[in-house]
């Protein structure tokens, strides 16, 4: 029984595996080596794109080359990730054609089903559309700090189907793009830092403006921040009387995500320099009043 069985089995190998071996296989092994070298030439092709796309910012003086890289890596992510999806479908087609099934059934197949999961998923289709035209806005890059649906941190991936934050503490937190209600960007073409400075009611508002002034001077000037800085510092003004406090209000325009650096640098010179000039930062503060003092009631009384 067991020599009739090996007989088939080796009489099945020699009829159908064997010319198919022969015919088919080389033809197999050349698509699939053509395809890696196929998918090299465009990763490279794509990559040396980029670094042109980059160097080309760079040498336009009137392009922020910070802007142009988030925008032109973002971009990179998203055509790299299509093509690679559509390569790696065409492979697998002409593998099932090789192999001898007929694909023209699967595909019409893979339209039917891929209506119906269309009708099914909804919100599936809904991230897709949103992404497309998160992308197609230029509205947050790869790189960018922003806030979504009230939760800040910087954006480490964007796909068309869902969106990628890191915040402060490390946290990753992952959006689906068709439920994004807001987008606040803090680092789209330029930042700013804004200032509230309270200062005692009994300080010179003018005097305080003019130190408020010459800090901000000192800091454009320094070679270690002026490149941060887009424009000099502006003071408003007296902004609002508040409880203990004059608060005066600035702002400094900086690069995207510089903002926070410049700022905190600020705020220790201006609090240096309010420490050599006497000026008060007033801390909120309560006056106690007992009143006055009763005296006691007087009574006369009749001695007759």
């Amino acid at each position: 029984m067991e020599t009739f069985i090996e007989s088939v089995f080796f009489q099945f190998i020699i009829e159908n595996v064997k010319p198919w071996v022969i015919n088919e296989f080389p033809a197999l092994l050349l698509i699939i080596i053509l395809f890696f070298i196929v998918f090299k030439i465009v990763s490279f092709s794509l990559k040396r794109i980029k670094r042109k796309m980059l160097s080309r910012a760079e040498c336009n003086e009137k392009v922020d080359t910070d802007e142009s890289s988030k925008r032109i890596n973002t971009l990179y992510d998203i055509f790299h990730g299509f093509i690679k999806m559509v390569l790696w479908v065409v492979l697998i087609i002409m593998i099932l054609q090789r192999v001898g099934l007929n694909t023209a059934p699967l595909l019409a197949s893979a339209g039917i089903i891929g209506l119906a999961i269309g009708f099914g998923a909804q919100e599936l289709v809904r991230d897709y559309i949103a992404g497309f035209f998160v992308i197609l806005e230029n509205q947050i890059r790869v790189g960018d700090v922003v806030s979504i649906n009230q939760t800040s941190g910087i954006v480490e991936k964007i796909e068309l189907r869902t969106t990628t934050l890191r915040d402060f503490s490390g946290t990753v937190h992952v959006f689906q793009n068709g439920k994004i209600n807001s987008i606040s960007n803090m680092t789209k073409d330029w930042s700013a830092i804004v200032f509230d400075i309270g200062v005692a009611y009994k300080e010179d508002t003018q005097a305080v403006i003019d130190i408020m002034k010459q800090v901000g001077d000192e800091l454009m000037e320094d070679s270690n921040f002026k490149n941060d800085i887009k424009e000099p510092i502006e003071v408003f003004g007296l902004n609002e009387f508040a409880d203990s406090a004059l608060v005066i209000k600035a702002r400094f325009k900086t690069k995207p995500i510089h903002q926070w650096r410049v700022g905190r640098e600020y705020r220790k010179r201006l609090k240096e320099a309010f420490d050599k000039n006497n000026i008060e930062i007033p801390f909120p503060h309560t006056t106690v009043y007992w009143g006055e003092k009763t005296n006691p009631l007087k009574i006369d009384v009749d001695k007759r």
